[in-house]
């Protein structure tokens, strides 16, 4: 019966027609103009028809369906639908003719609609911490997740080169105008934060959801682990991002449980950790002896863990691959998914077009003066040596390191930041500017590193050995050299060696330096010798599975498209 209705003479057929029929009637009323023309205008359609549905799938496909009946008695029609509902469409009909028209909302309420869900990002604010959650963000922007980063005043005040690929907030932390500095200590500057903090990052996601973009999710840092509370407060999602790996996560857990004690009370115990394959000596594990109030950044470390088991995700810089065992450990006791590497796509599996660097950045990188050096260097044949945006290097070890770097007769970009430099004697200075004027080495203040590490020229990698450095050299195959100073390095260094086995560890004699000797050692081996060659072919190894894992249906791609899909079914 429902097919005899839409048939020729059925019910529904004869009312379409009589409907047609007065549309013609109508329109030849109106148009008042000769038969001849009338009669040109019937060869194309009888009438036009202008179609208003409500914006919502449920009330256009029915009119829709109308239209084509009515389309198939020469009825011309145009559907108008608002620019909010089309901006969301995966497939328009071809069939009619659309049209854009306005609901009045504001564009902000228009760009949270085309989007699945929306996360607020909280790094801890330095750019260690922010690069891998920006990288991270830009995955979930491909999966349609809009994101707003949550950052400092007083940071941004600092930045040489900010993300447009993002929406960025300003929030306080108590010390506009300086941040850590003007705090003056490591303890009160957390204390204020937390304070300040709290409340207006509570005013900025009171302010999204009046705009018509509310916060579905909060992804943030644990070194702030006070933003739990303030997503309980608003009843969103909360996500921990732990920016190391998950070996060095697995150390702090078990110094909060109180398993094991931070530092170690004798150089040479070993230790034993759950999760780990074997025990590890006491110079592998994360350490804060040379660093101001080491004790309350430790504490800071250890209170990660305070109130993880009130979230609701545990996210991990890392791949499944590289940590299998401490991963599958961990993941019995908190939800946890790695997502990483959370470096650019373009240097793995180059899905995000537009994802070439980062995009932040508190130093100006000499990009050109470093690319053009290396384009005249030999494959394979440069040292690339830098130690991060927040080391700081003993004048005698600078001393040593570079004439580490000098012996081993081979080619070396060597980063040296302005506020180092001093540390360097005038006359090592000139000795390198003459290493340098031989066309061997080339001393810069800061680099792009991912397009240094990319580079063809480029053989070894002398590190400290921070993670997100770490993870860079692994993403690109480049063989290390570690010299960890403190905090996570020196547990990176053991997994780069020994786990890994994609690098070699220069050793510091009782005194805390690493010779000019044992510099020129390390680097002779990864270079040179037999066993570089194995270190070199376990590095390509890494960098395949690297890519892999973020590639389309890799384990952290999958990872990643498991939390979209919560995320979407719980906003």
């Amino acid at each position: 019966m429902a097919r005899n209705a839409v048939d020729e003479g059925g019910s529904s057929d004869k009312n379409i027609e009589e409907f047609v029929s007065k549309l013609v009637t109508i329109s030849k009323i109106i148009l008042e103009c000769p038969v001849e023309k009338l009669q040109k205008m019937s060869t194309s359609h009888k009438a036009h028809c202008l179609t208003l549905p409500y914006p919502l799938q449920g009330h256009i496909n029915p009119m829709l369906q109308f239209s084509k009946r009515l389309q198939s008695k020469r009825v011309e029609i145009t559907i108008a639908t608002t620019k909010s509902f089309l901006k969301k469409m995966k497939e328009l009909p071809t069939s009619v003719s659309i049209e854009a028209i306005s609901d009045g909302l504001p564009p902000s309420y228009l760009m949270s609609t085309s989007h699945k869900a929306h996360c607020l990002i909280l790094p801890f604010q330095g750019q260690s911490h922010i690069n891998p959650m920006l990288q991270f963000s830009k995955r979930l922007q491909s999966k349609r997740v809009k994101i707003t980063i949550a950052l400092t005043k007083s940071f941004l005040k600092n930045m040489k080169e900010l993300p447009t690929s993002v929406s960025i907030e300003a929030i306080s932390d108590g010390y506009d105008d300086g941040g850590r500095d003007q705090a003056g200590s490591f303890v009160a500057y957390v204390t204020r934060f937390k304070e300040i903090g709290s409340d207006t990052l509570s005013q900025l996601i009171q302010k999204l959801a009046n705009s018509g973009c509310p916060v579905n999710c909060i992804v943030y840092d644990p070194f702030l682990p006070w933003a739990v509370e303030v997503a309980k407060n608003f009843g969103l999602i909360s996500a921990a991002f732990f920016t190391q790996n998950c070996a060095v996560d697995n150390i702090y857990y078990h110094a909060h449980k109180g398993v094991i004690k931070l530092p170690p009370t004798q150089d040479d115990e070993e230790i034993l950790i759950p999760g780990f394959l074997s025990t590890i000596e006491a110079s592998d594990v994360p350490t804060f002896v040379i660093v101001p109030e080491a004790e309350r950044i430790l504490e800071m470390l250890v209170n990660q863990f305070s109130n993880l088991d009130k979230v609701d995700w545990v996210l991990i810089n890392s791949f499944y691959e590289l940590e299998k065992q401490v991963i599958d450990y961990m993941s019995k006791i908190y939800p946890i998914k790695t997502i990483g590497p959370t470096i650019p796509s373009m240097y793995l599996d180059k899905r995000l077009h537009d994802d070439k660097e980062y995009g932040l950045s508190v130093f100006k990188p000499m990009t050109n003066e470093c690319l053009n050096w290396l384009n005249h260097q030999p494959i394979n044949s440069v040292v690339y040596v830098s130690f991060g945006s927040i080391t700081n290097l003993e004048a005698e070890q600078m001393l040593e390191l570079a004439w580490g770097l000098k012996n081993s007769n081979n080619n070396f970009l060597w980063v040296v930041r302005s506020t180092e430099e001093s540390k360097l004697p005038k006359n090592v200075l000139e000795e390198l500017k003459l290493t340098s004027g031989n066309n061997k080495g080339l001393v810069v203040s800061w680099c792009s590193q991912l397009q240094v590490l990319e580079h063809e020229s480029t053989g070894c990698f002398l590190t400290h050995c921070g993670w997100n450095s770490t993870l860079e050299a692994i993403s690109l195959g480049v063989p290390m050299v570690t010299m960890p100073q403190w905090a996570d390095q020196p547990t990176n260094a053991k997994l780069v060696k020994d786990i890994w086995e994609i690098g070699v560890r220069a050793k510091q004699d009782e005194k805390g330096i690493v010779r000019r000797e044992i510099i020129e050692e390390c680097i002779k081996l990864v270079m040179e010798e037999e066993k570089g060659k194995l270190i070199r072919e376990n590095a390509k190894k890494w960098k395949e599975m690297a890519r892999n894992a973020v590639d389309e249906g890799g384990s952290s791609d999958k990872n990643i498209e498991e939390f979209v899909s919560k995320l979407v079914t719980i906003s």
